[in-house]
């Protein structure tokens, strides 16, 4: 049995098809570099980003924090939200992909603003892994390296949400920079 999976993200956003997609330049670290938070309104999505960026900041040196926040998480990216990004940020962290269409929508919008040159990470549940895997094969990039957490974060308590962000700092920061480490 054949299975076809059809693409609900199409966007005028770049999204090559043939060969691997294109990965943006990173840099060496982020001291006084702009860092970009794009939240999809999940639950608990903007605090975990926020708890992350204060580790941005205080541990490595981010100059500020660029808050920006895509109300449809199921849909692309749109043109003028890409476009802002790459004007106002050296590197942008996605999340939380925490159910099948916003994982896959949140590698979707980290594979398209790579191809606009702006270094991505983005952080989805270890529960919705295949999803955004599958996504990732549709956008061109099979090995696209996302980020997992455990499953889930939308009932996570302040508390839990500091510890979970303490713990995707470094991979977080890994992925955005100099420091990232290839996917065999």
């Amino acid at each position: 049995m054949t299975m076809t999976i059809i693409d609900p993200t199409i966007s005028s956003a770049p999204s090559p098809r043939a060969g691997r997609a294109q990965r943006a330049p990173r840099p060496s670290g982020l001291d006084g570099l702009r860092v970009g938070l794009l939240e999809n309104t999940k639950r608990n999505a903007a605090v975990i980003l926020d708890a992350l960026g204060q580790g941005f900041v205080e541990q490595h040196g981010a100059a500020s924090l660029v808050r920006r926040t895509k109300k449809q998480f199921a849909l692309p990216l749109s043109d003028e939200l890409l476009d802002d990004l790459r004007a106002h940020c050296d590197v942008v962290v996605i999340g939380v992909g925490d159910c099948g269409s916003c994982s896959a929508a949140a590698v979707a919008d980290g594979i398209a603003l790579e191809a606009a040159g702006v270094p991505t990470a983005v952080i989805c549940t270890d529960a919705f892994e295949a999803t955004s895997r599958a996504m990732a094969d549709i956008k061109g990039d099979p090995d696209y390296p996302f980020v997992l957490t455990a499953h889930p974060v939308a009932n996570l308590s302040r508390p839990e949400i500091d510890v979970r962000a303490g713990e995707l700092l470094d991979a977080a920061v890994q992925r955005v920079t100099l420091r990232h480490k290839a996917v065999a």
